[in-house]
């Protein structure tokens, strides 16, 4: 009961503020007549209130009906920057301050972005849809409870029905509600490509400034190492030559300096190539590189390996040398003793564990290997969630969605049962919404003697309203199921199964 009370209170709050709508959609409705004749100054402003108060919507949908809508906008413009010559260029115009420039690509940004106009029209359409959704069931329920007073005292049974009903209805409307703002002020498909394309860019700017770090080591480990200890070799053997013949005895001890040089630097370049790419790891996979890794290292480590198939080479290696470096972390910053590693895969998603029993207090702001682990697992669209309270333990977990190997193929049709009220939906739903809900509607509030086929005016006056209501909620479900079901079930296929 307590939960159905809350529904209404809601309803009623949602309801009231598709009056206030009302009124911005009229000061929409004139900041597009005075566009239309030059005053293009008016329109940003209503725009952004409009995003206010779409804004909004999006977060009461979250937070009161359970269907989180992210923002759909595509990212704003730049900031304009100055020419050499301190002249602000927008297309063949030059500005002296960035001021007009910086609203012109602001206006063409608002313009150009399909959510400004999915936004008005979630304004115009909302008195209508919210009025039917969230008010109609305070109306039956007002209309439940007057019933006996305007029709005759026996029919108080019947409007207690009928205000329970419309209680009782108001948490699946809501929630219907929930899913009409989700399909109108939700995220389009350009602008999550827009995000995506963003994000890809910056990490592709990351992962170059990675890879150049990385050959820069590489270069300084060959030349201060393996190298200097070749060039070291290189002299040793000239000296050999010249006391070969003079002095044998000296020229063996040069030789055997010479070989301990040369398996000291074959173990330098060994453990570079190891650095690079472990061999273990592109033989014998990830789970038996991280037991390698473990059996290295000075901490008492278990290893917990879960994967029914390999991840591509590309992750392995980023996930190997991620741990690698939580691993260094634990020993030199956390001073932990044990370090427990699992392995795992949930479904397509790889997600490796790594918790310590250190003095805990990691924290990437503080640091650049944590950073660095957070770049490189970037690259997949991997991230790093990081526990690590005062007095520890810490908890580190790699997520890399996507990384797992799957069967390919399309998505899986329907059930029958599906198609059936799909069918249904389309073939039907015309029925209840429109003759014998909609239009009995106008022909009520006109007064209109002419019953015709509409069934509702042969019923008794207090019905009327109530079958009229039932009729246009049953058509507007049909519809809803019929254009929802399919489309819930592409979206569950790809949350189970990611891209293809």
């Amino acid at each position: 009961m307590r939960r159905h009370m809350v529904a209404v209170g809601r309803a009623l709050a949602m309801g009231t503020m598709t009056l206030a709508d009302l009124v911005l959609l009229v000061m929409s409705m004139f900041a597009g007549l005075l566009t239309i004749i030059g005053m293009i100054f008016f329109f940003p402003p209503v725009i952004r209130v409009i995003r206010w108060r779409t804004a909004m919507a999006r977060r009461l949908t979250g937070r009161w009906l359970g269907t989180e809508v992210l923002p759909p906008y595509l990212p704003p413009p730049p900031p304009v920057r100055p020419q050499p010559d301190g002249w602000y260029r927008y297309q063949r115009q030059l500005y002296k301050t960035p001021w007009w420039p910086e609203w012109n690509n602001r206006t063409k940004w608002i313009f150009t972005d399909p959510a400004t106009w999915r936004d008005t029209a979630w304004l115009l359409l909302n008195p209508i849809v919210g009025g039917s959704l969230v008010v109609v069931p305070l109306f039956m329920a007002g209309y439940g409870l007057t019933l006996p007073w305007r029709w005759a005292p026996q029919a108080a049974p019947l409007g207690l029905v009928i205000a329970v009903l419309g209680v009782a209805a108001t948490p699946w409307l809501l929630r219907f509600y929930g899913w009409w703002n989700r399909l109108l002020l939700g995220p389009t498909a350009r602008s999550v490509l827009a995000g995506k394309v963003r994000r890809l860019n910056q990490v592709r700017l990351d992962a170059v400034d990675s890879q150049a770090a990385e050959l820069r080591r590489i270069e300084r480990d060959l030349h201060d190492g393996a190298q200097a200890r070749l060039v070291a070799i290189g002299m040793t053997l000239g000296a050999v030559e010249e006391l070969v013949d003079k002095d044998p005895q000296a020229a063996k001890a040069l030789l055997a300096k010479s070989r301990e040089a040369s398996s000291t630097a074959l173990t330098e370049l060994r453990d570079l190539v190891r650095g690079i790419h472990p061999p273990v790891l592109a033989e014998r996979g990830l789970g038996d590189a991280i037991r390698a890794l473990a059996l290295d290292s000075p901490l008492k480590i278990k290893v917990t390996v879960d994967l029914k198939t390999r991840p591509e080479a590309p992750v392995e290696s980023a996930v190997y040398f991620s741990v690698s470096e939580l691993l260094t972390n634990a020993a030199r910053h956390g001073g932990a003793d044990r370090v427990w590693i699992d392995i795992s895969g949930q479904g397509r998603a790889l997600r490796v564990t790594v918790t310590d029993d250190g003095s805990g207090g990691a924290d990437p702001a503080r640091g650049s290997g944590l950073n660095g682990i957070e770049r490189r697992l970037a690259a997949f669209d991997g991230v790093l969630a990081l526990s690590s309270p005062p007095g520890g333990p810490t908890t580190a977990t790699i997520d890399v969605p996507y990384a797992l190997a799957t069967p390919q193929g399309n998505t899986p049709s329907m059930p029958p049962w599906k198609y059936a009220v799909v069918a249904v939906g389309w073939c039907v739903g015309w029925l209840p919404l429109f003759p014998q809900g909609l239009v009995t509607m106008i022909l009520k509030i006109v007064g209109v003697e002419e019953r015709s086929w509409f069934l509702a005016l042969y019923l008794p006056e207090p019905l009327q309203w109530p079958m009229i209501i039932f009729n246009i909620l049953l058509g507007m479900s049909l519809y809803g199921l019929a254009i929802g079901i399919p489309v819930a079930h592409a979206h569950k296929h790809e949350l189970r199964n990611g891209p293809l």
